[in-house]
């Protein structure tokens, strides 16, 4: 049988795919591409402006049409079709004969209708020669504007912010994502976006575009308003390419769209639609995973098998610009008779919204916007009408009482639930796939194909996947990398126990290969936490990441900050006095941070050894900002000077931040300590919260603010000073002892087989018989420490290290700050380009 596939894209593909499989059904399968190249990853697209090539976004495999019975033809456009003799006309002015002939031409970008719009450097945001197009254009521009503030338009906003251009997005709703989103997720989408510097425009109706003023274009809006810019990318939608099927009579819709029955077969029934340009029940699907539904589908009629198309799940999560953005079933809440929940914290950024059946014990769509963490949960509570619990408003409010939230656990799912939407996969193939030794992600994705194509389902599957692993009695591969057959835990015991002192030895011994930057930095924090040597010592130094390299916080323009220690915030008038003197003569940007410091911005890398010795000549030390360790002691004035204050927090917190300074952790750790339960230091969403009571302190340990926060629970209470520290010292150690990588420790905690009583167990009571153990191995820590500051700025060779050059003492000229409320910030790609062509607005730093 001839079979002609007009169109080459990523539904296109999957089609080939899929028949690909049944090569012995004797097809004969002709492709037409109009493109220069094969298919290749839509989805990803903006991934281009960030460095990957062509062939990195290629969905082909090497030798994929080296089979005898598939012919691809590039920059092969399909002019018409002769239905009566069942032939194509190429514009090549070949002929094609077909049997069967599937349409996947996908869709067009929708250009408005405006006078101007196809002026010199206008563009739209489909294949990859338009990406080339717009590098070339944003290598020689200032300013770039988007027309269009959906999931594509803001994709292309972030490749022309990544271009280092000023960035706008014109949006004709009143919202951007209007389709996915509401008002309240919008209006938080938008703030986060224009934090990041995209500049929005909502409600303009484009009229006209000119020459500019300011820019190479004008765009005129229709409220007499106007915006100038060098660069215009349209992304206002798509529509169906159809064209061949109308000059070929067949069935379109009113809007557009091939209209397709369940079998995805034409008017024609010798015709197939499948993708963006075909219409089921009165809809255009513009997502992948529908196409590739319509792909197997009709591999399946063509093989002589019986499937039908019923529709697709428009449920998607992205991260666009940085930002995850979740939309599930009826967001909108247009069912009959569907109810609301709601949660909006504008101040985080981050907005929820559950719609539930009249009846409330379904869930029937929901929106995410800053945090998408239960989008997994949720989808297939919706999909698979799972009922909710009693509360479901629990399932997207954060925890303020330190317990979990309602969850879905894997083997809640029935074997049918769909978890990987783009290829089709359910729980049951993964678990069969898992049964047959596929106990890998890569070795699922070979088997199964599930997160293979948007990645979205990667965190879903491995959950399936391991609880099927252990319902199976294999063992589940916890290993921390490539490198080491070994989980952190195991890794941690080896060094201890086994005195390792080095990355290398511990290499040789109980790894292989040269290491990664996942096992490095890890095992760097191992040895630091068991013997606390100078982190930049030769053995240690090539381990580190880019903060604990340089002991400072690399910024986003390549300086860096410096956090002196102020213990338990207090810090004298001559300190800070030392503090203004050393930021006003380096020319930093000064800020108190949320755990009661002053933070330096903007030094450069050669400057950093400078202001560390005038800082230690203050007495100061380094504050350990940079490093995955105990980062501050938060405190209020307590009864010193408090009129409420039952106990001596400031006296504490200096005690306790000097004990535990410089203290390597899987994770930065934070203190907190109140002098009474008015809370004024917030200890209660800390990792460790110490609150005075009048008979001693209330111990705290595992909260955390961040993207989840999370209440802290109460470990003992009315505690002495000294029953209290023994109590932290054995926390501490346990936690570094047993803790993943880059685990906070509320996120532990909510692992630790036993929970809350488990832990008392072992740090109250000692079930363990291991107080006296970790109580000596901190007490090493605080007997060996040293300032790694003073350490550095001491050492020679150190200290040749920190400059911007090798081979030079110059520093780096690309530095530019823009003065702001009377101090400096990071120009934005726009100001420097104004410096460069001689306006005088930056401030340079050399």
């Amino acid at each position: 049988m001839k079979i002609v596939v007009i169109g080459h894209g990523m539904v296109g593909h999957k089609l080939l795919e899929c028949l690909a499989e049944n090569a012995a059904h004797g097809l004969d399968i002709t492709v037409l591409c109009e493109e220069p190249r094969p298919a290749y990853d839509r989805v990803h697209l903006s991934e281009f402006f960030s460095g990957k090539t062509a062939q990195d976004l290629s969905l082909v495999e090497p030798g994929f049409f080296e089979r005898e019975n598939v012919r691809l033809e590039l920059n092969a456009k399909a002019v018409s079709v002769d239905r009566a003799e069942r032939t194509v006309t190429v514009s090549t002015g070949e002929v094609l004969a077909y049997d069967k002939l599937v349409l996947a031409t996908g869709s067009y970008p929708f250009v408005p209708p405006v006078a101007g719009n196809e002026r010199r450097d206008c563009f739209v945001y489909r294949t990859i020669e338009d990406l080339e197009a717009m590098k070339e254009c944003g290598a020689r521009s200032k300013t770039g504007t988007v027309v269009g503030g959906g999931l594509l338009g803001l994709e292309c906003a972030k490749a022309l912010r990544d271009m280092g251009l000023q960035t706008h997005v014109v949006e004709f709703a009143p919202r951007l994502m209007a389709v996915q989103v509401d008002d309240s997720g919008a209006r938080v989408l938008r703030s986060k976006i224009e934090e990041l510097g995209v500049t929005v425009h909502t409600q303009k109706n484009t009229v006209a575009i000119v020459d500019g003023e300011n820019g190479t274009h004008r765009m005129e809006f229709a409220d007499a308003t106007h915006l100038d810019t060098d660069m215009i990318v349209f992304s206002a939608g798509i529509r169906p390419r159809d064209e061949i099927a109308r000059i070929s009579g067949l069935e379109v819709g009113a809007r557009g769209g091939i209209v397709i029955d369940d079998s995805c077969r034409t008017s024609d029934a010798d015709i197939y639609a499948i993708g963006e340009c075909a219409l089921w029940n009165g809809q255009v699907f513009g997502l992948v995973a529908p196409g590739y539904d319509m792909a197997r589908v009709v591999a399946k009629q063509l093989l002589g098998e019986l499937a039908g198309f019923t529709g697709a799940d428009m449920s998607t999560k992205l991260k666009l610009m940085g930002v995850d953005v979740a939309s599930i079933g009826d967001a909108h809440g247009k069912t009959p008779g569907s109810r609301a929940y709601q949660f909006s914290d504008e101040r985080k950024q981050v907005y929820k919204k559950l719609v539930v059946s009249e009846c409330g014990k379904y869930l029937l769509g929901g929106v995410m916007v800053g945090d998408a963490a239960e989008y997994g949960t949720l989808l297939q509570m919706m999909l698979n009408r799972i009922e909710l619990p009693d509360a479901p408003e629990f399932l997207i409010l954060p925890s303020s009482d330190g317990k979990q939230k309602p969850g879905l656990g894997v083997e809640a799912l029935p074997e049918a639930a769909q978890i990987c939407s783009c290829n089709n996969v359910s729980k049951g193939q993964i678990c069969e796939a898992v049964c047959a030794g596929a106990t890998s992600i890569g070795a699922l994705k070979s088997a199964t194909k599930a997160g293979s194509s948007c990645g979205g389902c990667v965190a879903l599957v491995t959950q399936v996947m391991k609880a099927e692993m252990k319902k199976q009695g294999f063992a589940v591969n916890n290993h921390l990398c490539e490198h080491f057959p070994y989980s952190r835990q195991e890794l941690y015991h080896m060094v201890r126990v086994e005195r390792i002192e080095t990355f290398g030895a511990l290499l040789a011994k109980h790894g292989h290969g040269l290491g990664c930057d996942i096992c490095k930095p890890a095992a760097a924090a191992i040895l630091a936490s068991c013997w606390n040597e100078f982190v930049l010592k030769k053995e240690h130094a090539s381990l580190q990441d880019s903060n604990d390299y340089y002991l400072a916080n690399i910024q986003r323009d390549g300086t860096y900050s410096v956090v002196p220690r102020m213990p338990g915030g207090e810090v004298t008038p001559d300190g800070l006095i030392a503090v203004g003197q050393v930021a006003k003569k380096y020319g930093l940007y000064t800020k108190v941070t949320g755990g009661a410091r002053v933070d330096l911005f903007g030094a450069r890398v050669e400057q950093l050894p400078l202001i560390w010795e005038e800082l230690i000549a203050a007495g100061f030390e380094s504050g350990h900002a940079y490093g995955k360790s105990v980062r501050t002691v938060k405190s209020c004035v307590g009864s010193t000077w408090c009129r409420y204050g039952v106990g001596d927090s400031v006296g504490l917190a200096i005690d306790i931040e000097n004990r535990y300074k410089g203290l390597r952790t899987p994770h930065k750790i934070k203190f907190g300590v109140s002098g009474c339960t008015r809370e004024c230091a917030e200890a209660q969403g800390k990792d460790i919260g110490v609150i005075a009571t009048e008979k001693g302190w209330n111990l705290y340990v595992c909260g955390n603010g961040g993207m989840k926060p999370r209440h802290a629970e109460l470990l003992a209470s009315d505690l002495d000073r000294a029953t209290l520290i023994q109590y932290i010292d054995r926390f501490l150690m346990f936690y570094i002892r047993t803790a993943d990588r880059l685990q906070r420790t509320s996120v532990w905690r909510d692992n630790l087989e036993g929970g809350l009583e488990y832990l008392i167990d072992v740090v109250v009571r000692d079930k363990l018989q291991l107080a006296a153990e970790l109580e000596a191995e901190m007490q090493h820590v605080v007997d060996t420490y040293e300032c790694e500051w003073k350490k550095a700025v001491n050492d020679p060779d150190t200290r040749k290290r920190f400059r911007h050059f090798v081979n030079s003492d110059e520093a780096d000229a690309n530095v530019s700050f823009v003065e702001e409320r009377g101090q400096i910030r990071p120009a934005t790609p726009a100001e420097r380009q104004l410096k460069r062509i001689d306006i005088p607005v930056v401030v340079e730093t050399a």
